[in-house]
């Protein structure tokens, strides 16, 4: 009985990461040509750091589809895109973390999301965005140094700063009531490491916030379409 409840507090708790991650695609966007920032990978990958590679995978499909059904423009074409930066940034930092569950391995296995979700993105965009966007394949890959790698590179790094900033508190939430068994043997203490991650994740969110406003020219929204 005690082990069905823990499960169902897990499923509730995972069920409510989901929501949120669909929420953030309507709130705090950065739009950069016909590009578009939101923080749903952030949520996704605190979920696969708490709950496993496995979890992230899943909240990433279940994300990605319910864009598709709602609010996509892209089809097909962009829930595969969606789906692939979600589960491939949350997969790869979360198996990292997973292996060892300290502040050195996150940092690394969030520098190894950044590089592989750019990585994977660049193949992608040549491969699909001709698709729906009509435009030649020469003229995508001249995008890529302008655009899309600074973007996506932007995009990234600020998905991983928004985690350093947000994963702690909230895994010791977690633990706290009891929806997690463990959240990694450093805890959240607020001591000088914990202070100086927390800084450096906010500095990171700052300076990405900058270089996609003023330097690749997005514009910022609240909401949706405002």
């Amino acid at each position: 009985m005690k082990n069905r409840k823990f499960d169902t507090k897990r499923m509730v708790v995972i069920a409510l990461f989901c929501a949120i991650a669909y929420a953030t695609m309507f709130v705090l966007r950065i739009k950069v040509s016909f590009l578009t920032f939101d923080a749903k990978d952030a949520v996704i990958t605190i979920a696969a750091m708490l709950f496993g590679p496995a979890t992230g995978a899943g909240i990433s499909l279940v994300v990605a589809t319910l864009e598709l059904i709602t609010v996509s423009d892209t089809g097909i074409y962009g829930w595969v895109m969606n789906f692939a930066s979600s589960a491939v940034f949350a997969i790869m930092a979360s198996a990292i973390y997973q292996h060892k569950r300290r502040m050195a391995s996150a940092i690394v296995g969030l520098a190894a999301a950044v590089v592989s979700v750019t990585a994977v993105m660049m193949g992608m965009n040549l491969l699909i965005t001709p698709l729906y966007t009509g435009a030649s394949a020469r003229d995508v890959a001249a995008m890529i140094p302008t655009l899309l790698l600074p973007f996506n590179l932007t995009k990234a790094s600020l998905n991983a700063a928004l985690v350093m900033v947000l994963y702690k508190p909230i895994s010791t939430a977690m633990k706290k009531a009891r929806v997690t068994d463990t959240v990694g043997g450093e805890g959240y203490h607020v001591n000088r490491q914990s202070l100086i991650f927390t800084l450096v994740g906010l500095a990171v969110t700052v300076a990405c916030v900058c270089v996609m406003i003023f330097v690749l020219d997005g514009s910022f929204s609240l909401i949706k379409g405002a």
